[in-house]
Parts: structure tokens; C-alpha cells; sequence
């Protein structure tokens, strides 16, 4: 039975949706202890950045932002310190090109490719816990949904459940919405950081990656760039589509 207790109740000036989104971005602090970083290889020679928040639990949480967030955002904190507090291990990790440092290939990271989580977790469970929960914001959570869904009765069964946050399932739908005026806002920003990393691969891979029209290109919440061989921006693809199976835990 539902329980009416647990309904989260927003003070009034925090009613609006929009101030819900803006205001722990920009005045949310979390003290949280510093975390190791390790970098982790890949098998295509990039690396991905991993924050390791170690007590000795034998529970770890492994935690994957959104779009164009890191792992050292305030809401990735946030849910860190409440499970530290709990009893867990947490493994927040970044996307290649987030978090600050540049990745070596073309390709970025995009809401269809699980590769990364996947090599994520198992490190996760090489390190010996018993039991793993997976966790996951906006386009992180759709990532950990596609993941175990293609995982499905072949999930490892120390991986125990996964709890996902405002996670865009119709992918076309939420790119939709965020092309709405109201929403200009958030595609600004979007825009902004992506443009920046765009400029900076076309330098480093010159004749690969073409930028011209990047203006007019409608960032979609379905696709976080793949970057394929001569791709210019024009021709990527608008949607990349998941499938989400049940995932047998």
C-alpha cells in the first residue's frame, strides 16, 4: 500500500518546477569527504574517472550522472553522503569527456552505448563485495534501465536492485520538450558545454569530426554524441531508441 507519508512536500517558494532544478544547482552545497580517484582503461585505449567513497562496507553503490554532469555534482553528492551514511560503499563515475578531463577518442558517450557502465560495475565487483546497486539521474538512470535490460536473466546476482531519478524513457518525447521555449534555459546550457567539447575534438581529430552548423543542431535527450567516422553535426542521428526488459532481480 502506497504510503501518503513519503510524499515529498516542497516548502512554497520551492513549488515551481523550474527553481526545483535551478536553485540546488547553483546554491546546493554537500560536505561530503574528499573521494579517491582512479582512472580506469577501456579496451578501445580512452579511460573513464571513477570516485571511490571507501569505508570498508562490504555494499557498494555505483552512481551515474546525466547529461553533461560529473560526479561531483551536487545531487550525485547528496545521494553518496545518504548512502554512506547508510552502510554502502560508492563508485560515482563520469562519462568520457565529463568530469573535467578531455577522453582520447573521437566518441564521446551516449544514452544507447552501456559499454562503459558495464565495465564500470564488473571493476566494481572485482573488488570483492557481496552486493551491488546500481543508480542513476536523468540520462544516467536511462543508461542503468537499458543495462539491465540487456542484461536481463544474465545479470550478475550480486547485483541486488537499482534505483533510478527522473530518467527520460521516451527519448524522443523529453528531446520534444526541451526544444520547447520554456526550456530554453536548459538547452542553452547543454548547448554550451557540448559546443566546447566539439571545438576541442574537431582540433584534435581535424578532418574527422566536423562542426559547421553546429548552431542549428537540436541537442536531443536521446543522444549524447557517438561520433562515428566523418560524421559532420547535420548527419548524427536525431534519436538513439532503448528497449528496457525485465531485468530478473
Amino acid at each position: 500500500m502506497y504510503d501518503h507519508n513519503l510524499y515529498y512536500k516542497p516548502p512554497l517558494w520551492l513549488r515551481n518546477g523550474h527553481v526545483q532544478s535551478v536553485w540546488p544547482t547553483l546554491f546546493r552545497k554537500v560536505s561530503l569527504t574528499e573521494p579517491v580517484r582512479e582512472s580506469l582503461p577501456t579496451e578501445d585505449d580512452d579511460e573513464l574517472h571513477l570516485d571511490w567513497y571507501r569505508q570498508g562496507n562490504d555494499r557498494l553503490a555505483v552512481l551515474s550522472h546525466g547529461l553533461e554532469g560529473h560526479s561531483q555534482r551536487p545531487y550525485m553528492q547528496g545521494l553518496a553522503r545518504a548512502l554512506l551514511n547508510d552502510g554502502w560503499d560508492v563508485l560515482a563515475w563520469n562519462f568520457r569527456s565529463c568530469g573535467g578531463v578531455m577522453n582520447h577518442q573521437p566518441r564521446f558517450y551516449h544514452s544507447g552505448a552501456t559499454g562503459d557502465l558495464d565495465r564500470v560495475v564488473q571493476h566494481g565487483l572485482a573488488q570483492g563485495y557481496g552486493k551491488v546497486m546500481l543508480s542513476g539521474f536523468s540520462m544516467g538512470g536511462n543508461l542503468t534501465l537499458l543495462y539491465l535490460g540487456q542484461k536481463s536473466e544474465q545479470v550478475d546476482s550480486r547485483i541486488c536492485g537499482a534505483i533510478t531519478y527522473s530518467v527520460p524513457c521516451d527519448l524522443a518525447g523529453s528531446a520534444d520538450t526541451l526544444a520547447r521555449p520554456s526550456r530554453r534555459i536548459y538547452m542553452q546550457r547543454f548547448l554550451r558545454d557540448l559546443h566546447a567539447k566539439m571545438e576541442e575534438k574537431s582540433k584534435r581529430f581535424p578532418g574527422l569530426i566536423d562542426i559547421t552548423g553546429f548552431e542549428k543542431f537540436a541537442v536531443s535527450m536521446s543522444l549524447m554524441i557517438a561520433t562515428p567516422p566523418r560524421y559532420t553535426v547535420s548527419e548524427m542521428p536525431r534519436t538513439i531508441g532503448t528497449t528496457v526488459l525485465p531485468c530478473g532481480l
